[in-house]
């Protein structure tokens, strides 16, 4: 006889555990599929410090690259969708600095602008500039559309976005900013004399009328007032110009508050080695006049004094006795061995 099934045994054949194959299928389409869900959900937050402002650009598979918001600075966490491209920029003051000062400048190793004053002396300026980038929200989004989009190359040869830190705002500054900044140096300095901006200068210069040029005030050329004056306004006409032409170079009013500090003067090597050289050489004419001066005041004294005692014998006599050392005792001025006697 045929044995019977026993009841259910077909309804639990058909519930059975999935296989150890199906299990493994099964992980891995919930790591392929979960896994960047789960990134895209937990990276659609962000947050700014309270020194920076954020460009948030859509970046997710069927969305476009537009532009989707901005983050003010110091926000709390905030939400910008999926796969949101983010893009922070400085939102304080910020600086540039050219200085021959290896470590402190902008660009590695010594970093100084030479240009050449009006009558041909190449000179090396050193200064700060300072600016806040606009932060004004349509201002911004047209900054980030013009610059944000492209890399520029760094002094060390890489090539960085404006927004990829330190590096990628030094490479913007760099390619951007930094010839704006040398061409309104060469032509306000292009406007002054060497000896207007550093007065020894004057010493080593040929000039049109000798006897002005041999006239220095305390071995040192122009009086250092008038140069300090003719920094200062250089200093101000490149506060003026270098706003507008940043607004032109650059296609709007992306930085305010611009203010360039004109820190220091240089002079060539050269240049400055026949300038300490000269100084050297007039210090030495002053020291030999100084001891001309006082030959010429002691002979004057020495006869003023004769005058007064051939005026009065008497005088003569006090003032020898009076030069006579301590422990004289006798005064014996017609001795042949001597006119001093000590005492016994």
């Amino acid at each position: 006889m045929a044995k019977k099934s026993e009841p259910g045994a077909h309804g639990a054949g058909r519930f059975r555990a999935p296989s150890r194959r199906n299990a493994i299928i099964l992980a891995v389409a919930l790591v392929l599929i979960g896994g960047p869900l789960l990134n895209g959900l937990l990276s659609g937050y962000e947050r700014t410090g309270g020194g920076e402002i954020a460009i948030v650009r859509n970046g997710g598979f069927f969305d476009n690259n537009r532009i989707r918001q901005v983050v003010d600075p110091g926000s709390s966490r905030t939400w910008i969708g999926l796969y949101s491209k983010v893009h922070k920029y400085p939102a304080q003051q910020r600086f540039y600095t050219i200085t021959s000062n290896a470590s402190q400048g902008e660009r590695e190793g010594v970093d100084v602008v030479t240009v050449p004053s009006s009558d041909g002396v190449n000179m090396g300026i050193e200064g700060t500039l300072y600016f806040t980038l606009n932060l004004d929200h349509a201002t911004l989004k047209t900054f980030d559309d013009k610059f944000g989009t492209r890399k520029f190359r760094g002094v060390s040869g890489g090539s960085y976005f404006a927004w990829e830190g330190d590096k990628g705002w030094s490479a913007f500054l760099g390619q951007i900013v930094r010839p704006v900044i040398d061409n309104d140096l060469r032509s306000q300095i292009n406007s002054f004399r060497c000896a207007e901006l550093v007065s020894s200068c004057a010493l080593v210069q040929n000039a049109s009328s000798p006897a002005s040029a041999a006239k220095p005030q305390s071995g040192t050329g122009a009086p250092a007032q008038s140069n300090n004056a003719n920094i200062a306004k250089v200093q101000q006409a490149i506060n003026t110009s270098l706003a507008a032409d940043l607004d032109s170079t650059l296609g709007g009013k992306f930085v305010t508050n611009i203010h360039f500090n004109l820190v220091r003067v240089t002079l060539p090597g050269k240049v400055q080695d026949a300038v300490d050289r000269a100084q050297a050489a007039f210090a030495q004419v002053s020291e030999a006049q100084a001891r001309v001066a006082t030959a010429k005041a002691e002979a004057a004294a020495n006869k003023a004094r004769q005058d007064g005692y051939n005026k009065c014998p008497t005088c003569a006599r006090i003032e020898e006795l009076r030069a006579l050392p301590q422990g004289i005792t006798v005064y014996a001025p017609g001795n042949p061995n001597g006119a001093l006697l000590p005492r016994r």
